[in-house]
């Protein structure tokens, strides 16, 4: 049987036990061998590489890479290490790199074909971020990183081929080509655009200010979506506080066009009884659809219709927070890391409470609702 594949078609159905088990209450597939400590994220293989493989890195200082095969199986293929937690990985266009950003404050290529990892980037503090760009005239890697810079790397060079100065820490980024933005420490929202060499682009306003209170919660992640020719047309913004923006870099009507939802939250009302509200760890866009994925401190997964402006579906809560997520490149995959997020502090870690990866078909639950 096919679960990923053309003909994929499971759901819900012949998968797990039937009691209720609060691990996995979607009865999804579980990645085989998952870290030892929470999994801070997550990225599949590029398009021009046959199959689905996917990576995962941790705070248990190593990232691993699996085979996920058309029948759900999932295969440990390599592992690597650093000497802190890793908090960022990306593949080259390729598919023959994964770049790995860390705590211990650089950001290694591992070559998946010789099984070696070379250190290619050095920050003065923790890398948060790393993403690869390929431009018509460059190939580099863009580290964000805890010590307020934002770096450019050639691969072959210890040195930068650009520093540039940010407000404030780094704390999430992305790149689709030719646009790059960073949210920092402080609220900070930086756009770059990225043909012949990268420079600023604009400043915004965090667009996640409260209406009433007027005050901004701390930026968590971040995601830019495209519009109908394939071309970046602006971002998604998640916070610590269960809401999400969205946001166009040049939309028509700016008032009308970019707009907030709340997320993450539990069932209570402002008003009559206190409303539980979590942080949105991470944001994921379909590749096929432009449909988004916000998983969250609840443990819960959310899929939603930017455009339609409706929820699509929300998981069952798992037991544990969802850390971070990811589509495999034609959609078919949603991956989803279950594990402490330290939300609730020191006392809340249950060091015996093991960490999941969890894979999901995503064929027909993200397809946009129909425009009435």
């Amino acid at each position: 049987m096919s679960l990923f594949g053309p003909s994929a078609g499971f759901g819900a159905g012949g998968f797990g036990a039937a009691t209720t088990d609060t691990h996995n209450p979607m009865k999804d597939v579980e990645v085989t061998s998952p870290p030892d400590d929470s999994i801070s994220c997550l990225a599949f293989s590029p398009p021009a590489m046959p199959g689905n493989f996917l990576i995962g890195g941790s705070w248990a200082n190593d990232v691993r890479c699996w085979e996920v095969q058309d029948n759900g199986q999932t295969v440990p293929k390599a592992q690597q290490m650093h000497t802190g937690p890793v908090l960022d990985v990306c593949w080259s266009e390729d598919g023959s790199k994964v770049f790995t950003a860390s705590c211990d404050k650089t950001a290694k290529m591992w070559d998946l074909n010789s099984n070696q990892a070379i250190q290619i980037a050095q920050h003065d503090a923790p890398i948060r971020t790393v993403h690869w760009i390929k431009a018509p005239n460059y190939n580099c890697i863009m580290t964000g990183s805890w010590d307020k810079t934002l770096k450019f790397w050639d691969t072959r060079s210890p040195n930068p081929m650009m520093s540039l100065q940010l407000p404030e820490r780094c704390y999430c980024a992305d790149v689709v080509y030719p646009m790059a933005v960073v949210a920092s420490a402080e609220r900070g929202l930086i756009v770059y655009q990225l043909e012949n060499q990268p420079s600023e682009f604009r400043r915004i306003d965090s667009p996640l200010k409260h209406q009433v209170t007027g005050f901004t919660y701390q930026h968590r992640c971040i995601a830019i979506f495209k519009d109908k020719q394939n071309k970046p047309a602006g971002f998604a913004l998640g916070s610590i506080e269960g809401r999400v923006a969205i946001h166009y870099i040049n939309p028509p009507n700016p008032a009308k066009d970019n707009f907030t939802f709340k997320c993450h939250r539990s069932n209570g009302t402002n008003t009559a009884t206190p409303q539980d509200i979590y942080a949105v760890n991470a944001i994921s866009f379909h590749p096929v659809h432009g449909t988004l994925a916000t998983v969250g401190s609840d443990g819960r997964f959310s899929f939603w219709d930017k455009d339609a402006r409706t929820k699509l579906k929300t998981s069952e809560q798992l037991d544990q927070p969802i850390t971070a997520c990811s589509f495999n490149n034609n959609g078919n995959i949603f991956a989803y890391a279950s594990s402490y997020d330290w939300s609730k502090g020191h006392e809340y870690y249950n060091p015996q409470k093991k960490n999941y990866i969890f894979l999901r078909n995503a064929t027909e639950e993200l397809k946009p609702r129909n425009k009435k």
